[in-house]
């Protein structure tokens, strides 16, 4: 028996609990399994399952070996359904979710491209502002503005950073003057978020270290895109992601603040069901926005 197979009959039957369910898995016989992972022990010099007569549990051995074992054995199988879809169709129904303004502002310019790739492709594409159960809700990918994991059978592909930007249009400087400090903003009207609280706390570098200012005003929405047309409007200012703003900077309809100050970024990154279960749609749609966001996102690409 080569390592493959090894490794292959140990981590499903660390997956699933049972050499018997296993070897059913894996159309061998329990025996065969038994031996196979005793063979593997006795190679590696150490206890990987527990064995009782009700129970089979791994050892603190066996689990870092089934934690690589995964990584390899994803590797594997991602090596080969590269190969397998240059000549294989993509098709079926590609359900994707992330937030309206993103969606609205930068993905959908690049579907066309996409889905003429890909024609036998269906995309159904949800917008929301609320965390999704991909799993309970049947959801293969989301675009999502935030950092850190906290399901661990979701995995992350790190797209770009997501920067923050506190602007104002001309108008409302010139009428109400421009902040130099972040405690000048508690003397202007700043533009709030109704649905997402923690939007509200604007984070600034200082001398101690990060400072977390709130801020109010008497203007507040659920939409990104609705306080970047009340930024434009005059009416306040705001804090507002990259991809939202940076065109309207670039056309000098809104004005970059505090720019010295500000620290507050996250990233933008696609999540999926853990890779042992990457479809070949899901597959080609991340190998796709990897693409399009390499070396810089787009809306920091300069018009040629």
């Amino acid at each position: 028996m080569d390592k493959y197979t090894e490794m292959l009959v140990f981590s499903k039957a660390a997956d699933m609990g049972s050499f018997s369910a296993a070897a059913r898995e894996l159309d061998l016989t329990p025996s065969a399994v038994s031996k196979l992972i005793t063979r593997l022990e006795d190679r590696l010099g150490a206890r990987l399952f527990q064995r009782t007569t009700r129970k089979l549990s791994m050892t603190a051995e066996g689990h870092a070996f089934n934690d690589r074992c995964g990584a390899i054995l994803d590797e594997i199988k991602q090596a080969e359904d590269a190969v397998m879809a240059l000549h294989d169709k993509v098709s079926g129904t590609l359900r994707i979710t992330t937030v309206s303004a993103f969606a609205r502002l930068q993905m959908i310019k690049m579907m066309p491209e996409f889905m003429a790739t890909y024609p036998d492709l269906r995309v159904e594409l949800e917008l929301t502002e609320r965390e999704v159960d991909l799993v309970g809700e049947g959801v293969d990918v989301a675009l999502v503005l935030s950092d850190g994991l906290t399901d661990e059978s979701l995995v992350a592909r790190r797209l770009t950073v997501n920067k923050r930007i506190i602007c104002a249009s001309p108008e409302y400087l010139a009428k109400h003057g421009t902040p130099q400090t972040p405690e000048d903003l508690l003397n202007h009207n700043c533009l709030t978020h109704s649905a997402i609280h923690h939007f509200n706390d604007w984070e600034f570098s200082s001398a101690e270290g990060v400072r977390v200012q709130r801020v109010k005003g008497n203007f507040h929405t659920n939409s990104a895109s609705a306080l970047h047309e009340a930024v434009k409007a005059g009416i306040g200012i705001a804090r507002l992601a990259s991809y939202v703003v940076q065109s309207s900077i670039e056309k000098g309809v809104v004005v970059p603040l505090l720019q010295e100050h500000t620290v507050d970024n996250s990233t933008i990154q696609l999540v999926y069901p853990h890779r042992r279960h990457l479809s070949n749609k899901v597959r080609v749609f991340t190998d796709f926005m990897v693409g399009k966001f390499t070396p810089n996102p787009p809306w920091e690409r300069k018009a040629s």
